[in-house]
């Protein structure tokens, strides 16, 4: 085995996606920048990401009204300072996109003075979605992770998991973030980064449930780390469920973008009935929260596995030319969605809350930041609206780092950090442990804390995740770490901060729906959880 390896530089950026990647653009010029990729660099939410990126490009269309848009579907709950921060940095956070080389839709043929195509999806009120057809995520991945690998100033780490933060307290240093302890998956050994600023850009931690849209990275590694470092979450019940995931056993859990409903596809029982309009005045433009809770009460009365989308209305020529990727990949599924319904489910898909920070990305942790769905910044409240969120990690991406340059030099990253101690480990023979302890946690999490939740389900979750989390500690103090337990010791403290977080609120309010507490309270107000000595 090579000896562990001991990486410095001015910032490390843990994570690879559109935040990750943008932050590591806007610093590199000035800093030294390591990227940290847990899988392929394409391998994470950006990539998958179908929809688009909103912000204001027409003209009968303005910033106030995205700012009221996304109040309105935060349910009361979203921070007026971030959402108008965010909004008013839309245009210039995409024209910086747009010059990056990402080629949004255009109508007409003038490419000096472009038009963009604009959709719309639920719960905007104008077209103001940006997109490549629909593989936005995709195209905006890929222009980045170009333009990163060919920059000198940035290296990058690919397939590595990072373990834990390297705080102060952790190395008898002034409080802080000094770097962290990176699992190198191709010599499976723990090496050190250390740096002058860390930037958490993990993604959320949709795979602590049993269906989920994410690939299989957004396992909540930043949130669960930021924690034991010290670091306050907020908002953590608020998990969103895209109502729209196609149901097919082959289809690994594919979404199928909110454009298809902003293009006129209607939800349908399986009898061919509609029933949207029935829930809300908006019918398929509905929050997502709505909708998801829509098809979730359809699927149970009628003892249905799925529901359907139809948009057989639309004229193939339409279809393959707004939605390619959809449409081949239900073909090659055998539904031909020109003619066809597509059967669909509601999945797990976004984390509302995360780890608190401010306009400037900054967390409680000195030193240390948290961008994109990582973080809380105070922007989505209880529902995120479609299409905000690669827009948050591209204006909170942009704002860090400004602020880690506006600090200047400042000191060199530590040299002396003190390698991980393997001394009084061995290898597992008991892999198959992690395996059940996995498939049990994403399943009640499912069960207990989904789309509908009662009292009783929590404290049972709670109960099953307290099992769990003394059975991971004993495991993971006795043996080496792997990618399967480093994930499920991350996954089961993110399971517990969303539980414990949905037990504090005693009301419905967005994506948290409890049926012992089906009003709103007077006054809303945010979950904000704080790690006390013991849990770090």
């Amino acid at each position: 085995m090579e000896p562990a390896a001991n990486y410095q530089s001015d910032v490390l950026v843990i994570g690879s996606g559109a935040a990750g990647l943008t932050t590591a653009l806007q610093l590199a010029d000035h800093v030294s920048v390591i990227v940290v990729s847990k899988g392929p660099l394409t391998e994470g939410s950006t990539y998958y990401a179908q929809g688009g990126i909103a912000a204001v490009f027409d003209e009968n269309d303005s910033v106030e009204s995205h700012i009221e848009d996304t109040l309105n579907a935060g349910a009361g709950l979203c921070d007026r300072d971030a959402v108008k921060f965010t909004t008013s940095n839309a245009r210039d956070a995409l024209q910086w996109l747009i010059e990056a080389g990402v080629g949004f839709d255009q109508v007409g043929s003038d490419k000096s003075k472009p038009e963009y195509h604009l959709n719309r999806e639920g719960g905007h009120s104008h077209r103001r979605i940006l997109h490549a057809a629909d593989a936005t995520g995709r195209a905006v991945q890929t222009t980045l992770q170009e333009k990163v690998l060919q920059h000198p100033n940035i290296t990058v780490l690919e397939r590595f998991n990072a373990v834990d933060l390297i705080t102060g307290q952790r190395i008898n240093k002034a409080n802080g973030c000094y770097g962290a302890y990176l699992w190198n998956r191709k010599q499976e050994q723990v090496e050190t980064a250390s740096a002058r600023y860390v930037v958490l850009a993990t993604g959320g931690a949709s795979k602590v449930y049993q269906y989920t849209s994410n690939p299989d990275i957004a396992s909540g590694d930043g949130i669960a780390m930021a924690w034991r470092a010290g670091c306050s979450v907020t908002n953590m019940e608020f998990n969103q469920f895209h109502p729209t995931c196609l149901f097919h056993p082959n289809a690994h859990s594919f979404l199928l973008t909110e454009a298809l409903r902003g293009e006129g596809a209607l939800l349908r029982r399986p009898d061919g009935s509609r029933f949207m309009d029935g829930f809300h005045e908006l019918a398929e433009l509905a929050p997502r929260d709505v909708v998801a809770r829509a098809i979730d009460y359809e699927m149970k009365r009628l003892g249905a596995d799925c529901m359907y989308l139809d948009i057989s209305h639309q004229s193939v020529e339409f279809i393959q030319q707004h939605f390619p990727t959809i449409y081949k990949k239900c073909l090659e599924l055998g539904i031909d969605i020109s003619k066809d319904p597509m059967p669909v489910v509601p999945a797990a898909h976004y984390t509302c809350g995360g780890v608190t920070t401010n306009l400037n990305a900054e967390t409680d942790l000195p030193g240390l930041y948290a961008v994109g769905e990582v973080a809380y910044t105070g922007l989505h409240g209880a529902n995120r609206m479609a299409s905000n969120s690669l827009l948050e990690c591209l204006v909170f991406a942009r704002a860090a780092s400004q602020h880690i340059l506006s600090k200047g030099p400042g000191a060199a990253p530590l040299s002396n950090i003190p390698a991980w101690d393997e001394s009084k480990v061995s290898n597992s023979d008991e892999e198959v442990v992690i395996q059940h302890n996995w498939h049990e946690l994403r399943l009640f999490m499912w069960d207990y804390v989904g789309i509908v939740r009662t009292s009783k389900r929590l404290e049972r979750a709670l109960h099953r995740i307290q099992l769990l989390q003394q059975e991971i500690s004993d495991y993971y103090s006795n043996f080496r770490v792997s990618n399967n337990l480093l994930e499920l010791r991350n996954l089961v403290q993110v399971a517990e901060l969303i539980v414990r977080s949905a037990m504090s609120r005693k009301e419905s309010r967005g994506l948290h729906y409890i049926l012992d507490y089906p009003e709103l309270l007077p006054q809303a107000k945010p979950t904000r959880l704080i790690p006390d000595a013991t849990t770090r």
